[in-house]
């Protein structure tokens, strides 16, 4: 309407194009529909959508989409498209998923969401390239009615298979960073880099403050620290839950004792039978 009263005030139709950056023609239809309507405040907005459209899908068909999506075994759009293929409904896979979405069935990604770029995982050619880190929420049943958690930091070097752990009382940057520098301590070698779960334990602030190189495994992919989630099932297996305990301090010595026999007596297949240790003596001789 803005462009049409410079017109009325005795622009001509090109320079007022120029002015609002759009072409004579539409300026020209805006004053014809002015004039139409005899309109002299607002001229409304008309949806450029077509009022029919002949490939649209038909009712019937998106009654029978959304009748398998809330089914009793709710499944995707591909399994969806097979099973009305099989039945004579002859429909693509991009049509059921528009179908579905417009229906609100499916997940659409959070634009707030951090977006984490993964660093390249070293090779652990030698001991300390590559520690993984992790927690263990640990429950003891036999306190009944009493909501206590312990909780168990554990470490391994994927070279040697050397695993370090600690039993403590709560976890979070300040205890994971306290754990690191007690590793490094006890650690036969250098650990030049440590990867861990994306665990509000190993955030931001244990990152700048490590003083190694930190990396986190990629979003749901648990299998990117696959050595430590088996080491947390087998010193669960052969340590924590073989006896109970009164306090937590029990269980501390029982975890020290347990990490002297992991390292230094027990076998391990994927170093070819021989113990952490004398794993390390070959790669250092």
């Amino acid at each position: 309407m803005n462009a049409v009263n410079k017109v009325r005030s005795g622009w001509g139709i090109r320079k007022t194009a120029r002015y609002f950056g759009t072409s004579p023609g539409t300026i020209t239809k805006w004053c014809r529909k002015a004039e139409l309507l005899n309109q002299r405040q607002v001229i409304p907005t008309e949806s450029s959508r077509p009022h029919h459209s002949p490939n649209r899908v038909s009712e019937s068909v998106r009654s029978a989409i959304i009748k398998k999506r809330v089914g009793l075994y709710p499944r995707c759009g591909a399994v969806i498209q097979k099973e009305l293929e099989n039945e004579g409904i002859r429909v693509s896979i991009s049509t059921v998923n528009r179908v579905l979405d417009r229906a609100g069935f499916l997940k659409k990604k959070s634009k707030w969401k951090r977006f984490w770029k993964n660093t390249p995982r070293p090779i652990p050619d030698s001991p300390g390239d590559l520690v993984e880190m992790d927690t263990i929420h640990f429950r003891p049943y036999w306190f009944k009615n009493d909501p206590t958690t312990w909780y168990i930091y554990t470490a391994i070097d994927l070279n040697t298979r050397w695993v370090y752990a600690e039993v403590v009382s709560k976890i979070g940057t300040g205890p994971s960073l306290k754990f690191l520098r007690n590793m490094k301590a006890a650690a036969p070698f250098e650990i030049n880099c440590v990867q861990s779960d994306n665990g509000p334990e190993f955030g931001r602030y244990f990152t700048l403050n490590s003083g190694v190189r930190h990396r986190k495994i990629r979003k749901r992919k648990p299998n990117d620290n696959a050595h430590i989630e088996k080491f947390n099932r087998t010193i669960q297996d052969e340590c924590i839950n073989r006896r109970v305990f009164n306090n937590i301090e029990e269980l501390k010595q029982w975890v020290k004792d347990y990490l002297i026999h992991y390292n230094y007596k027990r076998l391990h297949m994927g170093i070819n039978l021989i113990t952490p240790m004398q794993k390390l003596a070959l790669q250092t001789a």
